[in-house]
């Protein structure tokens, strides 16, 4: 079973720009949506396995945010900003979900999303997963972040994108030699003289460079989100602090917690026994009522 690439039109000020989502077959007419949303450097492939475990039960969308995949790259870098981000997201929700509901799986960036939208009044997010990020991003990481975001490096072949990626992302986890063969092939675009580039704009990493890199408090978004939610959290995560989910879930009771071990940011949500979390935990977890 593989996606079909669909595309839905998103706004910046520069005018529209096309994004590319990767949709799942659907299991029929009212299946509920659930939209997966990637980390900063990432795309919408890399639910591949997650997706296709719960396509069954969910109608599953995993979106190239802007800038990443197949989406468009901005003209402006500066552009590439939360806002733009969230807006994007909202034409993607009203394409495949119309005024319905969505459950919502993001994993760091792609959380933070979902965060910003879960927290506006109205939100269609009615069941939310965030995956290694929360409302407090300490500058110490932001800084190991932003010291390969924006590199455009230049790779031979397929395996020397993996090997890239393995010691880049390595707190993904403990992954096959064939998951980080398979995340390349997804990773990677070929270029004329055969050699391969990343599938992003280097421009991405332009807010990065507006200013100081400092510590993120977000708190005041996260309080005012009021459906259920997921926090997953790699145990050596050093962008979700331990201390950081503890005050999410003594700020927000009801809040779900789950770490998974051997593994930092961000856990790749691989492993069937994390999809099994994530399965289970929408299985058995009431939505939001009086979601549009």
């Amino acid at each position: 079973m593989e996606p079909s690439e669909q595309r839905v039109l998103g706004m910046s000020p520069l005018g529209f720009h096309q994004n590319v989502y990767w949709d799942w077959p659907s299991p029929g007419p009212g299946a509920p949506c659930l939209v997966m949303v990637h980390g900063l450097t990432r795309n919408g492939r890399d639910f591949d396995a997650i997706a296709k475990a719960l396509s069954p039960d969910f109608h599953v969308v995993c979106p190239d945010v802007v800038g990443r995949g197949k989406s468009a790259w901005l003209a402006n870098g500066a552009l590439y900003s939360y806002p733009q981000y969230a807006a994007d997201a909202a034409a993607l929700i009203a394409q495949v979900a119309g005024l319905g509901p969505v459950d919502w799986l993001g994993t760091s960036m792609g959380g933070l999303i979902g965060m910003t939208i879960a927290s506006m009044p109205g939100s269609p997010i009615r069941r939310l997963i965030l995956n290694d990020i929360g409302p407090f991003l300490p500058a110490a990481p932001l800084h190991r972040i932003a010291a390969y975001v924006g590199q455009d490096p230049r790779f031979a072949d397929l395996p020397a994108v993996a090997a890239y990626l393995k010691a880049v992302h390595s707190g993904f986890g403990n992954l096959s030699d064939a998951d980080w063969a398979r995340m390349a092939s997804h990773s990677a675009r070929r270029l004329p003289d055969g050699g391969y580039a990343l599938v992003y704009d280097p421009g991405i990493a332009t807010p990065f460079a507006a200013g100081p890199i400092a510590d993120v408090d977000l708190w005041p978004f996260w309080d005012k989100i009021t459906c259920p939610v997921l926090v997953l959290r790699g145990a050596n995560s050093d962008l979700l602090l331990p201390e950081t989910a503890a005050e999410m879930v003594r700020r927000k009771p009801g809040t779900t917690l789950v770490e998974f071990p051997d593994c930092g940011h961000a856990p790749a949500l691989l492993d069937p026994g994390q999809i099994a979390v994530v399965h289970d935990w929408l299985e058995t977890t009431a939505p939001l009522m009086g979601a549009p």
